[in-house]
């Protein structure tokens, strides 16, 4: 009775076993809608193949039919949505409209398309329907035009960076109005990252984004921005990359730092900020790049900039 309780017991523990890996991988795979979405995005553009890069979508059919298991792809673990899509460097060439399956991917939380070849084509104004981005990435993809004012209502958004697209003679090809800039301030909230460089936004910096108090790196170099720069922005807690260059109608001058400052970048550049430099600007420990090249500013460089050995100084005249 032992051994043909044994024969019968074994089988049936194999059967469970296998049943619940079987389970266990289906609740693996990606849903079926998405997985459909993603192929219909890569199958919108020509793979321009180039012998340095390799595009991550050109595995995607041998990697299986779980899209949660392809290069560029990451799933949550509990629900199999996906939540991440970085198609960065991936030799795509065309456009996003408006209609794209991309827009069907409602969980994304994170998704980077920088260094692709979008054709001059618009960031289309359905991109401020992925509701839950926390990271988005669009930095030198030869989009162009006016910047949606959807995106500026992406209020999870973490990390935005839309700079560096640029026309085969290194102009700008984005634009960013005034109100729009405005709003990011107010929605953005959760801001980090900030990178708007080569973006024409052609006015004043609103003094509201000195209240983005989790601001780490602030880029807004040649977006012809003009008047004055706000000086409680030089203040936010823990602004390490502050980038100004190239703005030359933008004036300002700067602040007594504080000794817990955690900037580690400083660019105005080719700006017209004027007076002189804070004695305390040299004390600041983590400091590592200071360009106060082709200003107006005045005085004595103070003794204590010389400091720091790793403290790269620009001053000189281009």
């Amino acid at each position: 009775m032992a051994s043909s309780s044994t024969h019968f017991f074994l089988p049936s523990l194999v059967f469970l076993m296998i049943s619940f890996f079987q389970l266990s991988s289906h609740q693996q795979l990606c849903h079926k809608d998405e997985y459909l979405a993603l192929m219909q995005f890569k199958d919108s553009f020509v793979i321009e193949r180039q012998a340095s890069t390799r595009p991550k979508v050109s595995l995607w059919k041998s990697q299986g039919v779980d899209c949660c298991s392809w290069e560029g792809i990451s799933c949550d673990q509990n629900t199999s949505h996906v939540i991440g899509l970085d198609l960065s460097s991936s030799c795509l060439f065309g456009s996003i409209n408006s209609s794209s399956s991309l827009f069907r991917l409602g969980h994304l939380q994170y998704l980077n398309l920088a260094l692709n070849d979008f054709n001059s084509s618009k960031i289309p104004s359905t991109m401020g329907n992925l509701s839950r981005l926390t990271y988005l990435n669009l930095s030198g993809s030869f989009f162009s035009g006016q910047i949606p004012h959807e995106i500026s209502k992406l209020s999870n958004l973490a990390k935005l960076d839309l700079s560096f697209n640029l026309d085969h003679s290194h102009q700008g090809l984005l634009e960013l109005k005034r109100s729009d800039l405005k709003n990011i301030p107010q929605n953005l909230t959760k801001l980090e990252w900030l990178d708007l460089s080569y973006v024409g936004i052609n006015s004043p910096i609103p003094k509201a984004l000195a209240n983005l108090s989790s601001l780490t790196h602030l880029h807004f170099g040649q977006c012809g921005l003009h008047g004055k720069f706000p000086i409680d922005i030089f203040q936010l807690p823990k602004l390490q990359v502050l980038d100004l260059e190239n703005n030359w109608e933008l004036s300002g001058s700067f602040p007594e730092f504080h000794s817990h400052s955690q900037l580690r970048a400083l660019d105005v550049g080719n700006t017209t900020f004027s007076g002189e430099l804070p004695i305390s600007i040299g004390m600041l420990s983590s400091l590592e790049y200071l360009d106060v090249s082709s200003c107006n500013l005045s005085g004595w460089v103070p003794p204590s900039i010389g400091i720091s050995s790793k403290l790269n100084f620009q001053t000189q005249e281009p």
